[in-house]
């Protein structure tokens, strides 16, 4: 589908690859429904885009859903209609193996990841299937489909957005709502810090391949949906992965094992 002239809601639109969404959607003549739990990040995405009535802001906490089924109206209200969602926002859980994760964490990543992207969803999705043409896109992760050892309930989490999109793509396919899932690789955000996670942070210079910026993360993003892919793949390592764990996965998972002991600092 076509980006400009569309209204556009993007979650997670305070930071990273959300604020990236929000202008590069700004630049290519659409409408945008930024949407943050963060009130003064929202503004500091209004202040870089200066759009005027073009960008409207909303402070909604995801995991809420009844503020989450509220949202609706307040986009309509300031852009006519909906066009597109971008269900961007989420958290990583602290870098540790399930045995010593916290269930507070457990809960809250699954929270944010799957039930905030899920209501968002339900909210929006009635208002979509009206649209001539509308787009529905769920941002999941590498690890989504490549597990990670001390992210392996954020694995999940992205895990089950993924499945839910596709089956989303599956249930909408005949109607004018397009459907991605988007598998972001290592990109350069403030993830681990909006997350309140700080312990256990493996060192970025241990990585074999360069970080993407988040600017050019979304710009794969937005390019993949313009073209109505149901998998957008955002980077060199998440493409090399979703080969690697369908042909080799014991070996691909004991690769990375090593890589991540090392880049935590265990051995």
């Amino acid at each position: 589908m076509r980006i400009e002239g569309k209204v556009w809601v993007v979650t997670g639109a305070g930071a990273g690859m959300g604020r990236e969404l929000v202008l590069q959607l700004l630049s290519r003549n659409a409408r945008v429904a930024a949407v943050d739990l963060r009130a003064e990040t929202l503004a500091e995405t209004a202040g870089l885009a200066r759009a005027g009535e073009r960008l409207s802001t909303h402070v909604v906490d995801i995991t809420d859903r009844v503020a989450v089924r509220a949202l609706p109206e307040a986009v309509v209200g300031a852009h006519g209609a909906v066009d597109g969602v971008i269900n961007n926002a989420g958290i990583i859980q602290p870098f540790a193996p399930v045995a010593e994760l916290d269930y507070g964490d457990t809960r809250r990543v699954m929270d944010v990841n799957f039930f905030g992207a899920y209501h968002v969803v339900e909210a929006f999705l009635p208002l979509l299937l009206e649209r001539p043409e509308a787009h529905l896109a769920n941002v999941s992760s590498m690890g989504g489909f490549f597990p990670f050892p001390g992210q392996t309930v954020y694995g999940a989490s992205k895990a089950a957005v993924k499945l839910l999109t596709e089956g989303l793509y599956a249930e909408l396919s005949s109607t004018g709502v397009r459907v991605s899932a988007i598998f972001p690789g290592a990109v350069r955000t403030a993830i681990t810090e909006n997350s309140g996670v700080t312990a256990g942070v493996p060192e970025a210079s241990d990585s074999k391949i360069p970080m993407l910026s988040a600017e050019k993360a979304a710009g794969i993003m937005l390019n993949g949906l313009q073209k109505d892919r149901l998998h957008i793949y955002v980077g060199v390592d998440s493409r090399l992965m979703s080969t690697a764990i369908r042909v080799a996965p014991k070996p691909a998972i004991g690769l990375v094992q090593r890589l991540m002991a090392r880049a935590t600092g265990q051995r």
